[in-house]
């Protein structure tokens, strides 16, 4: 952990579209985390997967931001910028012996996936092309995972407690480096975060299922691990996480104040009325009430 150094979280939404309410809460989570800490807050524009983003979502996405009362404490960084960087610690990663090319189709990985299931066994990536290609060509990047008790990863969650998780036998070696040329996810994450100094991730628990894998690719790049915490993700009314993909609105900006106050309420945080009248006696509330549980 970092947690001797001065605090740094970050807030990294795609811009794959408006920033809406589910959105909202964990971008409040990640500022009243800072402010609780008297720590810096980062923003970082995770536009890597070319394809999914939408011209203009990341300028709307910091202006919707400040609309709410929320501001970096430091210029935003694009992941767009940064793809040398990426390719630095695929190469360093490279000549370690850590990542192996895969050759296997997403119809070959899902029949493996269905042939686990009928046998119910394991449903990680079975490691096809660990020891070649077999003649194939080579489509992604995977980075091994260890067997035995090396895979498995723990660590505490300062929301949902203690967490394990098995990664050949849940997940299974990891891309990196996908069929499209697109950095993963999971590669550009752990960069960015150790290269921004971030000692405390706040983010939704959606994501708590991959922490297990940044944890094992940060420990292979011999860079810190943060604290970690994630929050409960908003659902609709048919139990689906808020999102674009599930037509979550836009964020209406009209009235701030209520929206913010809604989202501290699913946060946990039960906020009196003199929250309500300004964005200084908000964040005051609701950064003392968070302060009483998280810091």
């Amino acid at each position: 952990m970092r947690a001797s150094k001065p605090y740094r979280g970050r807030f990294a939404p795609s811009p794959t579209g408006p920033l809406h309410f589910g959105s909202l809460v964990g971008a409040l989570a990640s500022c009243l985390d800072a402010r609780a800490h008297r720590g810096a807050w980062l923003v970082r524009i995770e536009d890597i997967d070319g394809p999914r983003n939408v011209p203009g979502a990341a300028e709307d996405i910091l202006a919707t931001l400040a609309r709410f009362g929320m501001r970096a404490d430091e210029p935003p960084i694009w992941q767009s910028t940064r793809t040398a960087r990426y390719q630095q610690a695929f190469e360093s990663l490279d000549r370690a012996g850590f990542i192996y090319p895969c050759g296997c189709t997403r119809k070959e990985i899902a029949d493996s996936l269905l042939n686990a299931r009928t046998r119910n066994t394991t449903l990680a990536y079975p490691g096809t092309c660990r020891h070649g290609l077999n003649g194939k060509p080579a489509r992604a990047w995977r980075l091994r995972v260890p067997d035995g008790d090396a895979a498995i990863v723990t660590f505490d969650d300062r929301w949902q407690h203690a967490q394990t998780q098995n990664l050949a036998t849940e997940v299974g070696d990891f891309v990196l480096k996908r069929a499209d040329g697109q950095w993963a996810y999971q590669l550009a994450v752990v960069v960015d975060d150790a290269d921004s100094d971030i000692t405390h991730v706040v983010r939704g628990a959606d994501l708590l299922d991959s922490t297990a894998r940044q944890i094992y690719l940060q420990r292979c790049m011999s860079v810190p691990t943060p604290a970690y915490l994630h929050v409960p993700v908003v659902v609709n009314e048919e139990g689906e996480k808020l999102s674009k993909q599930t037509g979550a609105a836009a964020l209406d900006a009209r009235d701030p104040l209520a929206t913010l106050g809604a989202a501290a309420r699913h946060l946990g945080l039960a906020l009196g009325a003199s929250a309500e009248t300004s964005f200084d006696a908000f964040y005051a509330e609701a950064t003392a009430l968070w302060a009483k549980r998280f810091a």
